[in-house]
């Protein structure tokens, strides 16, 4: 998915752009929205949704010792993540992956530890998330994540990708059950959708920014209802490769694809002269 973003300027008097206070100059921490973004994107969240399922059954940590252990690994990730000067592919992606098994799990607590209803966690995760889009917005001036270059921005960028995650994990899960569709069917819903947004902004003019973000909540009820349909028991509607089969084939291609970008630099931002941005 292909964007044009107007983004307002950030300058100073003498014409260079203005890092807010205390705050870190970087080179863009985050890689350009092409195809291969949305695709491994969709992979990570397929992974999120098996490696979730595939750690609290087979591992028999159940849902709390998962989650420890996840956050764990992704708050060192994390780390990682904060301490480049720039975009890493095999950072990044990692990071991404991790949190979308966080995402998922925060959800599932909710729902199965706490016997929270999915329509007052999907209500809640979409407060939070509009939170902390309005709070990024007032702090920093932008929404823009071709402008992921300060340790603020960056810290408000993954709060949003880990709302998102969770945000669809319980929206998935509400639409999936009250409408009772099946994997394949659901996966074509949530793809519809996001053929929908895609539309409403080439042909709209939806926001760029709006656009991007909610594609980005869409893909994980999508990658969610994929990841089932490969993994679950034929007699429940699945191919029945199971979890482990699932997670390693949609790892073994992530990997791939982020050798291959870390290679090529195929995702890496471009320089642009002006205030007009592709994503």
């Amino acid at each position: 998915m292909t964007y044009e973003i107007s983004e307002p300027p950030e300058s100073s008097a003498t014409g260079t752009r203005a890092v807010p206070s205390g705050r870190r100059p970087l080179r863009n921490k985050v890689p350009e929205v092409t195809a291969y973004f949305w695709i491994i994107k969709v992979l990570c969240t397929t992974v999120g949704e098996t490696a979730a399922d595939l750690l609290n059954e087979k591992a028999g940590l159940g849902l709390t010792g998962v989650s420890v252990l996840m956050s764990a690994l992704l708050a060192a990730v994390l780390v990682a993540q904060f301490r480049t000067g720039a975009y890493r592919p095999g950072v990044y992606w990692p990071a991404v992956a991790l949190i979308s098994v966080v995402g998922t799990l925060l959800s599932d607590n909710l729902t199965d530890n706490l016997g929270v209803p999915l329509e007052t966690s999907t209500a809640a995760f979409a407060i939070i998330l509009a939170i902390v889009f309005v709070v990024w917005y007032r702090r920093e001036r932008t929404l823009s994540i071709h402008r992921i270059d300060t340790t603020g921005r960056e810290s408000y960028y993954w709060l949003a990708v880990l709302v998102t995650f969770a945000l669809g994990t319980a929206a998935g899960d509400l639409v999936s059950e009250r409408m009772d569709l099946g994997y394949w069917l659901a996966a074509l819903l949530f793809g519809l959708a996001i053929a929908a947004v895609a539309l409403a902004h080439f042909t709209l003019g939806l926001d760029a920014v709006w656009s991007f973000w909610i594609a980005y909540v869409l893909t994980r009820p999508l990658g969610a209802s994929i990841g089932d349909y490969l993994s679950q028991p034929i007699g429940d509607g699945g191919l029945g490769l199971g979890t482990v089969v699932t997670s390693a084939l949609f790892l073994a291609v992530i990997s791939g694809l982020v050798v291959y970008l870390s290679v090529t630099r195929k995702d890496v931002t471009r320089a642009r002269s002006d205030a007009r941005h592709t994503a």
